[in-house]
């Protein structure tokens, strides 16, 4: 079962309180969606640790269900 775009965005917002994040379903199909994570916790980590980081928020859903998300992050 794939995962609805709350629950992604609920999921990154509790590992990252207080960051911006926006998420946004691409396709239109619950399957393929965009996420733009913007922390204060990426301070000093380069662009694939952000990314690791979130992508250990979503606790090893990638891939099953979540199947796509293109990935943006910043610190904040």
């Amino acid at each position: 079962m794939a995962m609805s775009l709350s629950e992604i965005e609920t999921m990154i917002r509790e590992a990252f309180p207080g960051a911006r994040v926006e998420v946004k379903d691409l396709a239109g199909d619950g399957n393929h969606y965009s996420a733009s994570v913007v922390s204060t916790a990426f301070k000093g980590k380069s662009r694939v640790q952000q990314h690791q980081m979130v992508y250990a928020a979503l606790k090893g859903r990638m891939g099953g269900e979540l199947h796509a998300l293109a990935l943006q992050t910043a610190e904040g």
